[in-house]
């Protein structure tokens, strides 16, 4: 065990070591947990669909890569007019020139196509739409949402007035989602540059006094989010609560490094998400997994700047959910604040997050590359001093490499009230780009330990 105190521990080339209790032990390595994907329901005729204006109150780039080639079953993009099922957007009186606000025109045709009998795509042409904030719920007819295709670019309302609730864009109640830009990568832009991020308390703390989240998905159940771009969020810009069985990919996220709050992917309460082949570059964090969430899979994303890819924070509320199973696994991580991190509230109630994969990622002048923070306190007038009560264990970090511009490789801040257990550091190679005079003599980098360790595992690590 590692106790309540700080310790700093250097490692050369090649250098291999365990600790448990004080003594050398070779610990297993975690499984990642798996949560089954519930079986579909039957379908069953429902009533026409509630649609509303505003959105129902909730709690809470990299340039595009190359479009993936539809595939046979994949729906048609370019509609010519009026085909039956297809419910264009400016058949109900949308007009594509960038300055007629058209979230009426949106909501008819949703609520046509989300009432059709029968397979129905919502279409959105080319052109450029100025948006208000708009809810597209169901349940639709037979259970069957319609699919989304966005041909064209939707901006957002710049006023902070115009939006009453938290969220610009919000999809609700559905089953069997398909949202995508066609054949090309369509840009939702949240124009967060115009008043948003210039919020008095933007600069006054870590957290801008109103969020809006430009594209939110809530109670939405297997689908897919593909081939679109998202930009200049007021804050989050996508949003997975309460979610299950939903794939992101080919989706690129960009917003300036200082811009304040503006994640490109936030997960909360929701399972068996899978967040693949896309790019990120914003002002926080590229993806952060919270609360009540399990099964997640994070790969082949490219993230930086921003502050890198995190689970947390946890515990800033009474009666958490636990989080279990996260892999994050061949991903870039390029200039951000941090690469991945484990972050929970100094006082948090009890609560456990267990078994993580991070592996085969690359750094590069990351600031700090490995972090566990059971201290988390942004604003630094956290209310509490007492230690986190969130359970950290079974953590494993495999295949790491690359810079850092900070003073340690690989940092554990652990919580002294309740051990972080079982973390594991297997082949980390992880460089300093600090000059060498300013670095202790043979030493590569910084091993810093603090809180309480119950089964710590390095090996072949260079830091």
């Amino acid at each position: 065990m590692i106790g309540p105190c700080l310790v700093y521990a250097s490692l050369l080339n090649g250098a291999s070591m365990a600790l448990y209790n004080g003594s050398p032990v070779g610990v297993a390595l975690p499984s990642l947990y798996r949560q089954p994907a519930p079986a579909p329901e039957a379908n069953s005729p429902i009533p026409a669909p509630a649609v509303s204006a505003i959105p129902s109150p909730n709690p809470e780039d990299r340039p595009p890569i190359a479009s993936p080639v539809p595939s046979a079953d994949s729906p048609e993009t370019n509609f010519p007019p009026s085909i039956a099922g297809v419910f264009d957007v400016t058949e109900h009186g949308a007009e594509p020139d960038g300055g007629t606000e058209s979230s009426s025109a949106f909501i008819a045709a949703w609520k046509a196509a989300c009432s059709h009998e029968g397979d129905s795509t919502f279409y959105i042409p080319e052109g450029k739409f100025l948006l208000g904030p708009v809810s597209f719920s169901g349940p639709c007819y037979n259970n069957h949402p319609p699919n989304i295709v966005i041909n064209g670019a939707l901006v957002a309302l710049a006023k902070l007035s115009a939006f009453p609730d938290t969220n610009w864009i919000v999809f609700q109640d559905l089953r069997g989602i398909n949202l995508t830009g066609g054949n090309r990568v369509s840009n939702l832009d949240g124009q967060g540059e115009v008043e948003a991020w210039k919020q008095n308390s933007c600069s006054k703390s870590e957290k801008c006094k109103k969020l809006i989240t430009s594209l939110r998905f809530s109670n939405v159940s297997h689908g897919t989010i593909s081939n679109i771009a998202v930009s200049n969020g007021k804050g989050f810009h996508v949003g997975l609560h309460s979610c299950d069985n939903i794939h992101i990919h080919n989706v690129s996220i960009t917003a300036p490094g200082d811009s304040p709050n503006t994640d490109g992917i936030h997960v909360s309460h929701s399972t068996n998400i899978s967040i693949t082949s896309s790019t990120i570059k914003v002002g926080d964090d590229c993806v952060s997994i919270g609360p009540g969430s399990g099964n997640i899979s994070v790969s082949d994303v490219k993230c930086g700047p921003g502050h890198g890819i995190s689970i947390g924070s946890l515990g800033k509320y009474l009666n958490e959910e636990d989080v279990v199973g996260v892999n994050v696994r061949n991903c870039t991580i390029n200039g951000t604040q941090n690469g991945v991190r484990i972050k929970t509230w100094p006082g948090a109630p009890a609560s456990t997050a267990s078994n993580f994969t991070f592996e085969d990622i690359v750094m590069n002048n990351v600031s700090n590359p490995i972090i566990i923070d059971q201290e988390y306190c942004p604003s630094h007038s956290c209310k509490s001093s007492e230690p986190s009560g969130v359970k950290l264990k079974n953590i494993y970090f495999k295949n790491i490499r690359g810079t850092y511009n900070s003073e340690s490789g690989a940092t554990l801040l652990c919580s002294s009230g309740v051990p972080c257990e079982n973390v594991h550091l297997v082949d980390i190679n992880l460089n300093s780009t600090k000059a060498p005079e300013k670095l202790q003599q043979r030493r590569q980098g910084r091993f810093n330990v603090k809180g309480v360790v119950n089964g710590l595992e390095i090996h072949s690590s260079n830091f």
